[in-house]
């Protein structure tokens, strides 16, 4: 029988993966991850990824799928999920806070399958911005309604995708929204609260030897490695080449981090259909449980 999905999604450091494990827990079921970083094996305390120990509690995937040198499109992985969601005998909950992620299984995106092109990239960025946006509005003018002039990384994918395929990739796209229920929890702190948040993880991340995590990756992987370009391990990075000291790093890393918070609270916001819930209350659990127990789609095992 199918279950259908619930959702939890939010901005970093709200909470998501602590209410998932105890949600999954009751519903005697799984996790998903829709994490972006946490899809890659090595990249640990910098991605908050669940520890061993609660990946033991609960069977969770997505997790630890890819070699770091390694590229998961999008549509890679909205395959995985699926699979897994429609192979599931139970409420499968899909946790993490990338949006896209998320909107390619609740939405359906239809996603292009054409992997990167590191040749054409490359041949591409010979050209200026404004080149390449030229070139485009020649031959897909329906995504120039949809990409701004100066974004040069969807200007190249959708470049990319068209001499590849022959296609426009706007004649690509679409929705096709899975026939199955779906209840979306979304996780909101104020600001004041999510910056204590995002402190006192950036600090238990440091305890926890962010440092040597980042260390031994530029050791095994080297320094140009592009999964160190993201939040954490750049800063870090920097720590390691002495371009900064490690108090600095971790105030970079705060304010760096509490920037793509807002930028996945701006994301979220436009989702009508989360149902929001207080992530500081002592009452979340209970408050989400009879939230699911009232949704008239799902049936819950006693």
């Amino acid at each position: 029988m199918k279950w259908g999905l619930i959702v939890i999604c939010g901005a970093t450091a709200s909470g998501k993966s602590s209410l998932g494990l105890k949600l999954a827990q009751r519903l005697n079921t799984i996790i998903i991850s829709a994490d972006s970083r946490q899809v890659y094996q090595e990249f640990d305390i910098g991605t908050a990824k669940p520890t061993i120990a609660e990946q033991n509690l609960v069977p969770h995937y997505l997790i630890d799928i890819c070699h770091p040198t390694e590229i998961l499109t999008l549509a890679d992985y909205q395959e995985k999920a699926q699979n897994i969601i429609n192979s599931s005998t139970s409420i499968p909950l899909l946790v993490g806070g990338t949006g896209l992620y998320i909107n390619s299984i609740t939405k359906g995106l239809k996603i292009p399958r054409v992997a990167p092109q590191p040749q054409l990239r490359s041949q591409l960025e010979y050209y200026s911005q404004q080149e390449r946006y030229d070139f485009l509005q020649q031959v897909d003018r329906k995504s120039c309604e949809k990409i701004h002039s100066n974004d040069e990384i969807r200007t190249i994918r959708a470049l990319e995708v068209y001499y590849v395929t022959g296609k426009p990739i706007s004649a690509q796209q679409g929705e096709n929204p899975p026939s199955y229920p779906i209840l979306t929890i979304g996780l909101q702190c104020d600001r004041v609260a999510i910056e204590a948040r995002i402190k006192q993880r950036t600090k238990q991340m440091l305890e926890q030897g962010l440092v040597t995590e980042t260390e031994n990756l530029i050791k095994k992987y080297g320094i140009d490695l592009p999964l160190l370009n993201t939040l954490g391990y750049a800063e870090i990075k920097q720590y390691l080449m002495g371009e900064i000291n490690l108090n600095q790093a971790e105030e970079l890393i705060v304010i760096h981090t509490r920037q793509f918070a807002k930028r996945q609270r701006t994301w979220f916001n436009a989702n009508q259909d989360i149902q929001w819930f207080n992530a500081d209350s002592a009452d979340l659990l209970e408050d989400v449980w009879e939230r699911i127990n009232n949704e008239p789609n799902y049936i819950i095992k006693s």
